[in-house]
Parts: C-alpha cells; sequence; structure tokens
C-alpha cells in the first residue's frame, strides 16, 4: 500500500526525522521527484520552488522513516537552434566552429559559429539573450542538413547543468503525447491538408540573408494566375543587406498573392502566396486568405486534469505568424523581455502587456515586438470635440528652422547605422596617415589604358596594392573574435560602395592572386550589382580587408569607420599637386602629385608600429607600381 502526501508533509516529516536518531539501513526509505503510476496520487507542492515538478512522498504503510534522496526526472525550458539557411540557395552545411562553448552567456548579435554553406563561410549571429546549454553537433561536421538540430539554449545560468547528458534523442522524445482524435481536434487539422482546396504549395518568407528577421516586398516580378517555371523571379525583397530576389523553386501557376507589394517588416515564414500546379486551380483561391491555413496555428498542448507522467517540457520553437488580439492582455505577474525587444517597445512606444510572448515562460522576444508593430493597427486618436462640431484641421505646431521632410530609413539604412554605431562605440579607433607620390603609378596607368582593353582605375592599383600589403603584415588582415584574433592567409578586399539605399561593401576575393585586369573587372561588375540592388550575399558579407575612396569627389583625406569584425579599414583621398623641395631644380622645388590615405585600425588587434609597417609597405608598392607586377 502506498500513500501521497503534499510537498510540505513530506518536508515537515523530513525534517522531523532530521533532528532524531540516525535511521537504520533496513529502515531507510526515499523521498524523490518521480513520475508517478497509475496507483499513486501526484499532488502539486506549494511554493514557487516546485512550481515544475510533482513530488510524491513513496514508503511503506507501516514506516514513517525518510531519507533525502532526491531525483529530477524533468528539463528547465529551453530554446531549441536550428541550422538556418545562411544563403537562397544553402541545403546544408558545415559546422567551421563553435565561437561559443556549452555554458557562455550571449547577446542578440553576438557570433554563435561559423557555418560554411555552399557559397562562403558566414557568421551565424544570436538573434536573443542567453546561455549556451549544450552544443549538439560538433565543430567540424560536414553536410549538416537544414533544420537541424544544433544547439540547446536556456535563459537562466544555473539551468546550463540540467543539460550535461542531453542528446538529440531527448528533444525529439520530449514533445508531449497526442491528443486522442477528434472530429475538432486542431492537431488532427495541423497536417492534413484543407479540404475545401485543391492541392497548393504555400510560399513563405524565406531567409533571404544570414542576419535577416523581416523584409519588405519591394516588388512582385509576377501577377496572380501567372505561370512560372524554376527559377523564375517571382519577387524583390528588401532585406536588412539588399534587395534580394526570391525565385520559384517548383513550376506551377500563382493562385493568390496574400502580401500586397510594398508591405514593410514581415517576419520569417510569414506566407506569402499560393501556387498551384494546375491553371484550373486558381479560381479556386480567389477569396482565400491567411487565416484559412491550418498550418498557420501550431496546436497548444493542453495541461490533462488526469494523472499522468511529468515528462520533458516541450523545447520553445518561434510561432508561426498569427493576428494580434487588438484588446491589451493583463499581465498576472512580471513580463518577461529580451533587452532588444525592451528597446525597440521603448522607441516606438509599445505596451508590453499587450504583445504575446514567444519565448520560454512567454518571454517576449525580438521578433514577437516586430509582429506585433506589423499586425495591429493604429488606435484612432480621441475626439475631444463634440460629435455635432464641424471638424477642423488639427493645428500644426511650428518647427524652427522652416520646413522639412522626414524619410523612411530602408532596412538597409538601419543596418549600417546599427552596425557602425556599435563599432564607433565598442572599438578602439587610431588613424594614421601618410602622403603617396602618385607619380609613377600615374604614368604606368596611363601606359596600360592606352596599349590594353581594359581601362584600370587608381583603385585598382590601390587594391593590388593594400592585398600585398596585407602579405607582408598579416596583423592587420585579421579578425576581432572577442576570445581570440583570426589571422587569414587569403585577402579579400572589401570594397565600400554607395548605393541610393546606403553603404554596402561587394568583396574583391583573393585579390592578392589576381592581376589588375581581374580586380578591374570585379570592381566594375560588384559595383553594377551594387547599384541594382542584386548582389548576393556572399557577396558582400565577409572580407578581411576594407578600402574606401572619396578621391573622386575632391576630399582631401578622411577617416573611416571600421566595419566589424575586420581590423583595418583604409580611406583615400584624391590626387593633388604640391610643391615639394627639390636642389636639382634651379627654383629648389618640384611639382609632384600625391595622395594622402589614411588606416584605420582597431588598437585590441593591430599596435601602433604595427599599422606604421603596414603603411611603410603599401606607400612602396604606389610609388614603384612595378613591384606589385613581380
Amino acid at each position: 500500500m502506498l500513500r501521497s502526501f503534499s510537498a510540505a508533509r513530506c518536508a515537515k516529516a523530513l525534517l522531523r526525522h532530521a533532528f532524531e536518531k540516525r535511521p537504520s539501513s533496513n529502515s531507510i526509505r526515499r523521498l524523490s521527484i518521480a513520475r508517478p503510476t497509475q496507483s499513486q496520487k501526484t499532488l502539486k507542492p506549494y511554493g514557487s520552488a516546485f512550481s515544475k515538478s510533482s513530488i510524491q512522498c513513496v514508503y511503506p504503510a507501516s514506516s514513517s522513516v525518510f531519507s533525502r534522496h532526491v531525483r529530477f526526472y524533468t528539463l528547465p525550458p529551453y530554446t531549441e537552434i536550428d541550422l538556418p539557411a545562411l544563403s537562397p540557395t544553402m541545403e546544408m552545411g558545415t559546422i567551421a566552429s563553435w565561437v561559443v562553448k556549452e555554458g557562455d552567456k550571449f547577446e542578440p548579435g553576438d557570433l554563435l559559429a561559423e557555418i560554411e554553406t555552399d557559397k562562403a563561410t558566414v557568421g551565424f549571429e544570436a538573434q536573443d539573450d542567453g546561455y549556451i546549454a549544450k552544443i549538439l553537433v560538433a565543430e567540424g561536421t560536414k553536410d549538416v542538413s537544414l533544420g537541424t538540430l544544433i544547439a540547446i539554449t536556456v535563459e537562466n545560468e544555473e539551468d546550463v547543468a540540467a543539460f550535461k547528458d542531453f542528446s538529440v534523442d531527448q528533444a525529439t522524445s520530449s514533445q508531449p503525447p497526442a491528443a486522442p482524435s477528434t472530429p475538432t481536434s486542431t492537431a488532427t487539422q495541423q497536417n492534413a491538408p484543407s479540404t475545401q482546396y485543391p492541392e497548393h504549395e504555400k510560399i513563405a518568407l524565406p531567409a533571404l540573408s544570414p542576419t535577416m528577421t523581416v523584409g519588405t516586398i519591394a516588388t512582385w516580378a509576377v501577377k496572380e494566375g501567372a505561370k512560372v517555371e524554376e527559377g523564375d523571379l517571382l519577387a524583390d525583397i528588401e532585406t536588412d543587406k539588399a534587395t534580394m530576389a526570391m525565385e520559384a523553386s517548383n513550376e506551377g501557376y500563382i493562385a493568390k498573392i496574400l502580401v500586397a507589394e510594398g508591405t514593410k517588416d514581415i517576419p520569417l515564414g510569414t506566407l506569402l502566396c499560393i501556387q498551384v500546379e494546375s491553371e484550373a486551380d486558381i479560381a479556386a483561391f480567389a477569396n482565400y486568405s491567411a487565416q484559412e491555413t491550418p498550418t498557420q496555428t501550431a496546436p497548444v498542448p493542453q495541461p490533462s486534469t488526469e494523472s499522468g507522467p511529468a515528462g520533458v517540457p516541450p523545447p520553445v520553437h518561434k510561432p508561426p505568424t498569427t493576428k494580434y488580439d487588438a484588446a491589451p492582455r493583463k499581465p498576472e505577474g512580471r513580463i518577461f523581455v529580451s533587452p532588444l525587444a525592451r528597446k525597440i517597445a521603448i522607441d516606438k512606444s509599445i505596451d508590453l502587456s499587450q504583445v504575446q510572448g514567444s519565448g520560454p515562460d512567454g518571454r517576449i522576444r525580438q521578433q514577437d515586438v516586430l509582429r506585433y508593430l506589423e499586425q495591429v493597427p493604429k488606435s484612432p486618436p480621441p475626439q475631444t470635440a463634440s460629435a455635432t462640431a464641424p471638424s477642423s484641421p488639427p493645428a500644426v505646431k511650428p518647427v524652427p528652422g522652416g520646413d522639412y521632410i522626414d524619410i523612411e530609413l530602408t532596412n538597409i539604412r538601419k543596418t549600417v547605422a546599427k552596425r557602425l554605431t556599435e563599432s564607433k562605440q565598442n572599438i578602439p579607433h587610431y588613424y594614421l596617415s601618410v602622403d603617396c607620390d602618385m607619380g609613377n603609378l600615374s604614368k604606368l596607368r596611363k601606359e596600360f589604358n592606352t596599349s590594353g582593353d581594359v581601362k584600370l582605375s587608381v583603385n585598382d592599383f590601390l587594391i593590388k596594392a593594400a592585398s600585398l600589403a596585407c602579405l607582408k603584415v598579416p596583423e592587420v588582415n585579421s579578425h576581432w573574435q572577442d576570445t581570440y584574433i583570426r589571422q587569414y592567409n587569403n585577402v579579400d578586399v572589401s570594397v565600400a560602395v554607395s548605393t541610393e539605399n546606403g553603404l554596402i561593401t561587394p568583396i574583391v576575393f583573393n585579390a592578392h592572386t589576381k592581376g589588375l585586369g581581374a580586380i578591374s573587372n570585379d570592381v566594375s561588375s560588384l559595383a553594377k550589382k551594387a547599384r541594382d540592388g542584386k548582389l548576393q550575399p556572399n557577396e558582400f558579407m565577409g572580407g578581411t580587408f576594407t578600402i574606401s575612396n572619396l578621391g573622386m569627389f575632391g576630399i582631401k583625406n578622411f577617416t573611416a569607420i571600421i566595419n566589424p569584425p575586420q581590423s583595418c579599414i583604409l580611406s583615400v583621398g584624391r590626387s593633388r599637386e604640391e610643391c615639394v623641395p627639390d636642389k636639382s631644380q634651379e627654383q629648389g622645388f618640384s611639382v609632384v602629385t600625391v595622395m594622402t590615405v589614411t588606416l584605420s585600425c582597431d588598437h585590441r588587434v593591430v599596435d601602433g608600429a604595427v599599422g606604421a609597417q603596414w603603411l611603410q609597405h603599401f606607400k612602396k608598392y604606389v610609388e614603384n607600381p612595378t613591384t606589385m607586377l613581380l
């Protein structure tokens, strides 16, 4: 016969025994936190300390003696980190390196790992804060499929230890058993195709860049009813980096477009359009809406009122896009919110009590606030005048300084502003300048442009000189990684290009191995694609060194902001004529063409003397350009 008591009664008995005589080996029983059987009754304990487990006191009816042996069979709430799509064509990836270790704390935007895709090695950044509880895919693992569980994160540091022996099998087996199927069961409807519509494919907003969380429909390249082939352009999506092309993965017909052209800040995974195989099925989707999609609302497991095993709580997944209720919800206690989400809420004057959180324990994250901004209509201003009073235009407060216009920020402009602000605030910049004699370079360039088919620019020579100088002083060709410095053997030069939407830095890969003609062709092609918004993520993400040239605008010299995680950036001014002392000339001076360059350095990586050595090598290559050709 077994007896079950509340946690309070168990605790009292345990304390009473602690002050009595030491029990004999035959009288020791146990107090455990365990899964009860059908013949045992589970009573929820009092107090928040035991809010996640059920406690039972198990002992024979004739015994009144307990021991203090406690076992834990449940895990704290956790978040699964799956391998994301870091390029539009990525199907699998390789874990090149883990930047964090188990137990490490991370913040939004911190680099978690470097993933080798089909295009390049790109950084995988954190979208929220927390602690790395378990790394499930080891560094160096190759051909990892998209969506594979690679790590587990938790919010509290004390929860890390609970995942010491966690495995992928536990993650898949931790899902609660499905409820018995009923005619109205939501779980039954989730994976079943809708019976009201013909067979169709739902096209959702994909991740077109590694750091993309929301996107804007710049233009639709197709209309409802249009036929598409595999690889055809469906829409131009404005991401945080550039305007990217979203292509069709299968052939068919566009039955319904659900998100209008120009819609901004659309969360990843939002349903954009419906595609069907047969043209005859298009008419069936004339009145289709996103709310009718059964997969848009995930089933919420209801707590069982019957006694059952206390299993592992399900992992926290990113919720699908759903409509928010405009009516405010009243929080029953403290509102848990990530720092980034709180900052956005303050900037946008959002009442966090109205936002539904998707994180562990209802924690509000960045994507929750962004979805709320997109889907909750703005409330009309309160009416202070009488309903019968004639309407009058609102009074406009005069602004000192005259008329003005407000220019809405693009996603690219927001990203540039954020990254450069962080760079200037967090990186200890210092600057080194030197004047270069451009006489020999100008003569050689003129000869090449006269006899060759490729027209070389001064910037082409500077890219080549900078790449060779980086080989001479490899400390400059490095990335700061918080706990170590990564020094590269290849030199990938990022070239700053100004576009209508903002600054972007396409990359000339392996510039140290290319000739001047190849560099010129690469720069011309990349600059055109950048201004047309056609750059792919692998063409502008990465780079080991950056050059920014404003000489064509008549700028004499300037200091550029470092593009993290790079360690240096070279700012180039215009070429100009100056008089320098020259005893060989009758008048005692000569006129030379000089150009001022300034190297911005991260003092954490590049010391002052190291930066000066790099400029010496760069100056030598520029003033004796034939040495670059050897």
